[in-house]
This record gives structure tokens, sequence and C-alpha cells, in this order.
């Protein structure tokens, strides 16, 4: 199975770093580790996350990992990483919430 990363989702994980490195950079790279090993784990698990119905036909699931949200999408042999954000982060995108737009 392949793991693909998405621009948006590699610049969420860019700004998730950067958020934590200012308080405390032992911790910012532990959190981004632990969202990557997350991510790998998908290609052996790809339906350990909850399927969000709303993106049917796609095969759009979260993933909750501590105060983490991961979106990801599972094709046959690919999964891809779409967006990751803190449960407590303004997650208006454009405007729009992530789940009233397209990933």
């Amino acid at each position: 199975m392949a793991l693909l990363w998405t621009q948006p989702a590699i610049d969420d994980l860019d700004r998730i770093y950067r958020f934590l490195e200012q308080v405390n950079p032992l911790a910012a790279a532990g959190a981004v580790q632990s969202l990557v090993t997350a991510a790998n784990n998908l290609t052996v698990y790809p339906r350990s996350g909850a399927a969000l119905k709303a993106y049917h036909p796609r095969d759009v699931r979260r993933l909750i990992l501590g105060h983490y949200e991961m979106r990801y999408e599972f094709q046959e042999e690919t999964v891809s990483i779409l967006r990751i954000w803190h449960t407590r982060e303004h997650r208006l995108i454009n405007g729009t919430e992530p789940d009233k737009q397209e990933l």
C-alpha cells in the first residue's frame, strides 16, 4: 500500500511544527513524528479511521490522534493524507468548514 501526502497536508505538518516550536522545539518534533508514524500505520490499517459519509462515494476518513485530526482518503492501493489540524484550531479554510468543501 502506498502513502501519498498532499501539499495541503504537508503544509499542515509544517504549520503545526512552527507553532509548537515557538514554545518547545523538542515537543514540536515529537508531535510531527507521531503524526507521520500514524500516517504510515494507515498503510497497514487503512480502515482504522471513521468514514465520512459526506464525501461518498469517495472513501474519506477521519482519524483522531490525541488532540489532532487527520483526514485521509483510502483508495485501492493508496492512502492519501489530505489535511491535519489541532482539534481546537479554527478550521475555516477559505471561509468554509472542511466538511463542506472538497478536500
